[in-house]
């Protein structure tokens, strides 16, 4: 889940800190197993949060997207052309179709928040496409995530990758801070310059997320006042992972491990 921020300074997490952030990191990447074991044709996207919200309370901490803000699920459920925020409803998955899982958790105090982009049975090359590229994108700002570094850079490095591929990235949502709160700063955008915006310092722990576009990076905000969607109605993507701001490498404080050894597709 992702919201716009002003600039502030940021303290950097102590390594206590990180320890309890790294628990709700492996809880909500669980839980996105979880929900991916269960992604078909024939499913809703209902079953999908129940799943979640279920696994989320056997395991002693409450989903932080649930009420924030009055959003009313546990988690944002966004298929196709929804790029974030889409609730759960008895919408009824098909194949070729993709959804978007975005997962968060409250757990000791603070929070966890990852998302990734399911296909639902079989789909097309292009879809495949889409699917792959952004998900490198991530990997590509992930690695710009260093101390010393620019939320610009990891901006540069996801937008250059994304684009190469003739694909566009969405601009008004991004990245965010996390720690006590879902949703801290700095901001971190999936576009922009290197040895840009906010400096990046041992010990930040930022959500990265791209959020990329088959067709154009154009989006509206639907009736719901929540659910974003491209305005040329071709499909987006969007993964996100947590990681820690290290010298010379970023640590990743979620993973897609429990999701690409367990779940087929």
């Amino acid at each position: 889940m992702m919201k716009f921020f002003e600039f502030k300074m940021v303290r950097p997490k102590t390594e206590e800190e990180i320890a309890l952030m790294r628990e709700n990191g492996i809880l909500v990447s669980k839980t996105l197993a979880e929900v991916g074991k269960i992604v078909a044709p024939g499913v809703t996207t209902l079953e999908l949060n129940r799943v979640a919200e279920t696994f989320i309370r056997d395991h002693g901490a409450v989903p932080s997207f649930l009420g924030y803000d009055g959003f009313p699920a546990a988690l944002c459920i966004s298929v196709n052309d929804v790029v974030v925020h889409g609730f759960p409803s008895d919408y009824v998955l098909k194949e070729g179709d993709i959804v978007s899982v975005d997962c968060g958790t409250f757990y000791k105090g603070y929070n966890g928040d990852s998302a990734y982009t399911f296909p639902v049975g079989e789909v097309d090359a292009e879809t495949r496409m889409l699917l792959d590229v952004t998900k490198e994108s991530l990997y590509r700002g992930i690695a710009a995530a260093v101390a010393g570094n620019r939320t610009g850079d990891i901006g540069h490095a996801v937008q250059t990758y994304a684009e190469s591929f003739g694909f566009s990235v969405v601009r008004e949502l991004e990245g965010h801070g996390i720690g006590k709160k879902l949703h801290e700063s700095p901001g971190v955008p999936n576009y922009g310059r290197r040895g840009q915006g906010a400096r990046l310092t041992d010990g930040m722990t930022i959500c990265i997320e791209p959020m990329i576009n088959a067709g154009a990076r154009n989006v509206y905000l639907a009736k719901d006042g929540w659910a974003v969607r491209t305005s040329d109605h071709r499909k987006s993507a969007h993964f996100e992972l947590t990681v820690v701001v290290r010298k010379g490498q970023a640590e990743l404080l979620s993973t897609f491990d429990f999701i690409e050894n367990n779940v087929k597709f």
